[in-house]
């Protein structure tokens, strides 16, 4: 396996690790409460986009795809930042359960942000 292989299958591991604790805060959560329902149906709906996009992109068929699915991948973790800061400030979930999330959803922004600009470099 190359080393972009391998970086590929990393990235892979990450965005469907970063779905994968999306889902169980969904799952955690408190459904009763029609504002934690709504909201975490929107950070359940982009955060597993992050990982979906992700798997897309590596299949890309051109450079231009390549670079609006990662672009893609930045807007929906952009998003389910939106929802994780919702859910902490204005529905009481703890910042100790949230911040970690946010944090992930962060790095991977910056990664996306730089793979994009490296494409956008090379064409």
């Amino acid at each position: 396996m190359t080393i972009n292989e391998e970086r590929k299958a990393a990235m892979r591991r990450r965005t469907k690790a970063f779905a994968s604790a999306v889902v169980r805060f969904y799952i955690s959560i408190d459904k009763q409460r029609e504002e934690l329902r709504v909201l975490g149906k929107q950070l359940l709906r982009s955060g597993t986009s992050v990982a979906a996009n992700y798997r897309e992109d590596s299949r890309a068929r051109s450079r231009d795809e390549f670079i609006a699915k990662i672009e893609l991948c930045t807007q929906e973790a952009d998003e389910s930042q939106l929802w994780l800061e919702l859910l902490r400030d204005d529905c009481g979930i703890s910042a100790d359960i949230v911040n970690p999330l946010w944090k992930e959803a962060d790095e991977l922004i910056s990664i996306f942000v730089a793979m994009a600009k490296t494409a956008k470099e090379h064409t």
